[in-house]
């Protein structure tokens, strides 16, 4: 980030607090109101996922963010993520949420072997069950309601313990690699022992892994795909990918292109308020034109220099005659009219 940005803070999630009060609402960092940043680049694990929500829905209003709020809340449960895909289309495998256990046993009773269960929320693999037979899924059913959690039943899609792991960044996939499990494991992730080398990806998979990310609001997430004959399907968009694993196996400066992309927006950005800015005050102008404006005379020695939003609503140019008469706490130019 430093290559880009003049100034630089990293703040830990864990001295972060949110202080809502009446009708005013503050984030504090170590007890003090955070500063105003331009940028503001918010990731966690799926443990901070209300606060990552709240404090960006506070910021920004002042900052820009390339997450939006609501993602932080989609990208960390796996079943608000399938709602999302399933809404946009995006191809993804068969699965089930089930109210109870006795429905969940319905479900298995139908399914094909060997299946998928998951835990909505989780990261690197964590949460993720394999089942080789209805009996098995019916063990793990059993232990789960003990758990008093939700959970999803996938199907498993054979690809030989491989998986894509793609980054994407704005609207590109900046990096890609395909993770292999380790021998012992049914995970592919590298957090699990996977092991990653890089991959090229078509333009239709990276396709669907841009409108992955664009369905949950992340400018800058991971997204995770299975091959299959039918194409690629999106099994997990991660909204805080490691970068070490798909770094040394791409041997792509990830977290360079980050910030590349960070600081091109923010200037984007910036410069989109300016604009706007203006455009707003000449609007109120223009709808209270006639009324008086408040402000502050800038003085070039003896001269006064008028505002330019004045002139423009006067609509004055250097090439025309004005009329000015003057009295004590008074001016008035006109423009200047033959008769």
């Amino acid at each position: 980030m430093k290559k880009y940005f003049h100034r630089v803070d990293e703040l830990n999630l864990k001295e972060i607090e949110i202080n809502f009060s009446g009708k005013n609402s503050e984030v504090l960092y170590e007890g003090k109101p955070i500063e105003k940043y331009d940028c503001i680049f918010a990731k966690g694990s799926f443990r901070y996922a209300p606060l990552l929500r709240s404090l960006t829905s506070l910021l920004k209003v002042k900052s820009y963010l390339p997450i939006v709020a609501s993602a932080f809340t989609i990208g960390h449960d796996k079943l608000l993520t399938q709602l999302k895909l399933q809404q946009k289309n995006i191809p993804m495998p068969r699965t089930y949420l089930s109210a109870t256990i006795d429905a969940a046993k319905k479900i298995l009773e139908k399914t094909n072997y060997p299946t998928i269960m998951k835990f909505p929320q989780g990261t690197q693999g964590k949460g993720i069950m394999f089942a080789d037979s209805y009996a098995s899924a019916s063990s793990m059913l059993d232990a789960l309601s003990a758990l008093n959690q939700p959970f999803l039943i996938q199907e498993y899609v054979e690809t030989g313990g491989t998986d894509i792991r793609a980054i994407v960044v704005g609207d590109k996939v900046v990096a890609s690699m395909k993770r292999k499990a380790d021998i012992k494991e049914v995970r592919a992730n590298v957090h699990a022992g996977g092991i990653g080398e890089a991959t090229q990806l078509d333009s239709y998979t990276k396709k669907v892994a841009v409108d992955a990310a664009k369905a949950i609001g992340a400018e800058i997430c991971g997204v995770d795909m299975l091959e299959t004959p039918k194409g690629p399907v999106v099994i997990e968009v991660n909204m805080s990918p490691g970068l070490q694993g798909i770094t040394e196996a791409t041997k792509i400066d990830v977290a360079d292109k980050i910030a590349k992309h960070l600081y091109k927006r923010t200037v984007e950005e910036t410069e989109e308020e300016k604009v706007n800015g203006a455009a707003k005050i000449m609007k109120d102008l223009e709808i209270e034109k006639g009324k008086e404006i408040i402000s502050s005379l800038d003085f070039r020695g003896t001269r006064i220099l008028l505002p330019e939003i004045i002139t423009k609503v006067a609509k004055f140019n250097e090439n025309e005659d004005v009329e000015i008469s003057a009295e004590e706490d008074k001016i008035v130019i006109k423009k200047f009219k033959v008769s």
